[in-house]
């Protein structure tokens, strides 16, 4: 059994989404909403196996909504503009129907939540995502156990490099991203998040206190991590003291 939510601001777009869905007697419909506000409240309290999901809607967007998920379900994207398809499948999405679809349609865009459970199931990793809702990234979709959620950018302490991945230290957790820590670097905002060593980015806000040595800086997280500045991005710390 899957639990569903549908999202759509036209009446009858759900409306046809619950007619198709009599077919489907394992997917359990617990809901729906019209708007992204209600649409977050929903999705975060319910917590459904499955989204309907529209894109244009009064308040935000669909893609506005999974940025304020606590934990993103399966999403089958129904909407009437072709030109989000390739920033739906980005997302992870299982399909995207175009409207008008029909009733063969929407059976092989649930076909494939089996296919794709069985994809997720069999990587170790799943891609995160940094989701960018302004000019900066403000959360990242990252994988713990089986299902993708989003941090906050703002709650990740430092970056270390993992091989060709990265390790997301926040307070209380540590987190592993498919992006490697150059691309971090590229994507986060630079005032905030400092490359400090070839592995090693910080976030300047989560800073306790700064060591100075003779030739070297050493940096205490306030979650007590100790952090080392090596030679090569000593620059890096010494043009923010003043």
């Amino acid at each position: 059994m899957r639990k569903v939510i549908i999202i759509d601001d036209e009446a009858a777009g759900r409306k046809l989404i619950k007619e198709y869905l009599e077919d489907f007697k394992d997917l359990i419909l617990l809901g729906e909403a019209n708007n992204g506000v209600d649409a977050v409240k929903i999705i975060n309290e319910f917590k459904p196996d499955l989204v309907f999901l529209d894109i244009q809607m009064p308040g935000m967007t669909g893609f506005d909504v999974l940025t304020h998920l606590e934990e993103l379900p399966q999403i089958i994207f129904s909407t009437a503009y072709d030109q989000y398809a390739l920033k739906a499948f980005e997302v992870h999405a299982v399909d995207y129907l175009l409207k008008p679809y029909t009733k063969d349609r929407f059976k092989v865009a649930v076909e494939r939540l089996s296919k794709s459970s069985e994809i997720n199931k069999a990587r170790p990793l799943a891609e995160s995502l940094l989701i960018e809702s302004s000019k900066y990234p403000e959360r990242i979709l990252v994988q713990k156990h089986n299902k993708l959620v989003t941090i906050s950018v703002e709650d990740v302490i430092r970056i270390e490099a993992y091989g060709d991945y990265s390790k997301l230290i926040t307070t209380n957790d540590t987190f592993l991203s498919n992006y490697g820590i150059s691309t971090l670097e590229e994507k986060l905002n630079e005032s905030i998040f400092i490359r400090v060593h070839r592995s090693s980015i910080i976030n300047l806000n989560k800073v306790k206190e700064l060591n100075k040595y003779t030739k070297s800086y050493d940096i205490t997280m306030q979650n007590g991590d100790m952090v080392r500045v090596s030679r090569g991005y000593m620059d890096n710390i010494k043009k923010l003291m003043y």
